[in-house]
Order: C-alpha cells, then sequence, then structure tokens
C-alpha cells in the first residue's frame, strides 16, 4: 500500500510540476469530454485544472473511478453525489466552498488525496467552480449554515476526566477502541456510503502535529464530531453532547495522541496518568455505562 500511494503522489507531483505554468490555457487533452454549453469562464478554467490534476483518481465524470482508483484506499470521493467529510456545516447539508478549498489546501490525511497548495488562488476557486457542476445539489440547494464553536474551555484535570466520562457514554470506544487505537469491537465491521470497508481514526498513529482526517487543531477536532464526517459511520453528535461539555471531548481525545506532545498530555500526566481516569463504573474493557447512546451510522469513517 505504501508503494502504490507513493507512485500515486509521484504521479500528482509531476502533474503539478509539469502544469500549473499552464494551468491558465485553454487546451483540453484529447479523448476527455470539453465543457458543457452554459459553463462560466470559471468552470471552463476549472476544467482545464480538474483533467491535469484530478481526474487519474476522481475521474472523467466526477464519480471518483479515475485510473488510479482501484489501487486506492480510500476510495476517492465521488462529486457527484456532492457529500463531503470535511465541512463547516452541520451534518447532511451542503459545504461553504470554504471547506472545499481548506481540503484542496490542506489534504486528507490517511489518504492519497495531496496538499495542492501550490495552486494559486484564483485556480483554486476555478477548480472548486469545475467540481460543482459534477451534482445537481448545488443548483437545488444551499450550503449550511456553519456551526458555531464557542471558546475553548480550560484545559484542566477535570476536563480530560468529564470527556473519558463522555467518550464511554456515547460510545466512543465501540469504534476507536478503548485506548483509541482504532480497535473496538465495531471497527472490523464499518463500510462508507459506497459499502467499502473504512476502519476508525487510531489516535494513537498521529505524529507529533496531532493531524487529523479534517485538520489538526482543536477547534478542527470540535468541529469533526459535531458536524460528523458524512459518507461515514462517524455521526454528528451535535443532538448528543451540550457544546462547552464538547470540549471535554477534545481535551479527552488528545490524550489518545501518544506521540504527541501536549498541554492535554501533561495535565493527565502531573494527576497521575491514564488510570486516574478509571470508575468502578468503566474499569472494565467490554462495557460502558447503561445509559449510553449508540451513534453508529450506515457510511465509512
Amino acid at each position: 500500500m505504501m508503494t502504490i500511494r507513493k507512485t500515486c503522489l509521484c504521479i500528482l507531483l509531476i502533474a503539478m510540476a509539469t502544469g500549473i505554468a499552464l494551468a491558465q490555457g485553454s487546451g483540453i487533452s484529447s479523448g476527455y469530454p470539453t465543457p458543457r454549453n452554459g459553463f462560466s469562464v470559471s468552470e471552463q478554467r476549472g476544467h482545464g485544472l480538474y483533467l491535469r490534476y484530478c481526474v487519474y483518481c476522481h475521474g472523467v465524470y466526477g464519480d471518483g473511478n479515475g485510473d488510479n482508483a482501484p489501487f486506492i484506499d480510500p476510495k476517492p470521493r465521488d462529486f457527484t453525489i456532492a457529500t463531503f467529510k470535511c465541512r463547516s456545516t452541520p451534518t447532511g447539508t451542503l459545504p461553504l466552498d470554504s471547506d472545499l478549498i481548506h481540503t484542496l489546501v490542506r489534504g486528507v490525511e490517511t489518504s492519497n488525496m495531496p496538499s495542492w497548495r501550490p495552486l494559486s488562488d484564483e485556480n483554486r476557486d476555478d477548480l472548486i467552480a469545475y467540481i460543482k457542476t459534477f451534482s445537481e445539489r448545488w443548483k437545488t440547494e444551499k450550503p449550511g449554515e456553519p456551526i458555531k464553536i464557542p471558546p475553548e474551555t480550560p484545559v484542566d484535570i477535570a476536563s480530560i476526566r468529564r470527556g473519558h466520562d463522555l467518550f464511554e457514554k456515547v460510545e466512543c470506544w465501540k469504534c476507536h477502541g478503548q485506548q483509541g487505537h482504532g480497535d473496538g469491537p465495531s471497527a472490523s465491521t464499518l463500510t462508507d456510503s459506497k459499502d467499502q470497508p473504512i476502519r476508525p481514526y487510531n489516535f494513537a498513529s498521529a505524529g507529533n502535529d496531532g493531524r487529523f482526517k479534517c485538520g489538526v487543531t482543536n477547534e478542527d477536532l470540535y468541529r469533526i464530531f459535531m458536524t460528523g464526517l458524512d459518507g461515514t459511520p462517524m455521526p454528528s453528535f451535535a443532538d448528543v453532547i451540550q457544546p462547552n461539555d464538547a470540549w471535554d471531548l477534545v481535551h479527552y481525545l488528545r490524550t489518545l495522541q501518544v506521540n504527541r506532545r501536549s498541554k492535554e498530555r501533561e495535565v493527565l500526566k502531573a494527576a497521575g496518568g491514564p488510570t486516574t481516569l478509571k470508575t468502578p463504573e468503566n474499569k472494565s474493557e467490554n462495557n460502558s455505562p447503561a445509559n449510553s447512546t449508540t451513534l453508529v451510522r450506515s457510511g465509512g469513517r
């Protein structure tokens, strides 16, 4: 898999190195469809960019069936259904253009989607404009309103303990495992919205930057579980967790990233380490509180 990933990234990087200077041109590769009548100037420019940088994985028709797709895991995004993991908007709604641009610039962790930071702002806008032509949803729906993220609460041992209790209560451990290794009892059964097997996030595998699929900051992590990752079993917890309480879960999840130096891990260590979070009610690896709420939907992580 590492060899395949490197090969795919090499193809993409070569395309970037040779094509960015030509990106403003109007020439279209032979054998590919030309833009449909009625396309804006921005969409037409985006079409050329898409053929240079995106078609290899996402396919000519934006359905995720490019030439490289059979060798990629997880599979490339299907733009025809306009369902996106990384959003600032509520679950089930369309993302903002800025959400799509952030993904384009950042790339997607634990996938073959690289960062396209070298593209100019205009290139990014044009590419997003073209990608949106693949789905009728963009013509009939408006993006959702971004969720409101309250100021982060203090990082202290009381917050981490409450976060640990929430982790148990809403049964995060069923997918992510008791230690956050992505090895919970449901992990091997999960599939994405196209019925492809998918694994939960392994917190322990994160490097020192603590990067997640949709970002790196505590605010990004807050946003992930309050909006959910659409198309995956990772639901939104907006209707289950109070906004300020969600920060407690953020603080606890950060302690599971054992390869990352963080204030959360320092606070936990000073308080005596992970064993200080255990209570008689949740010591068992196989049980969670009786009033827990399971929130796993069909789809991929």
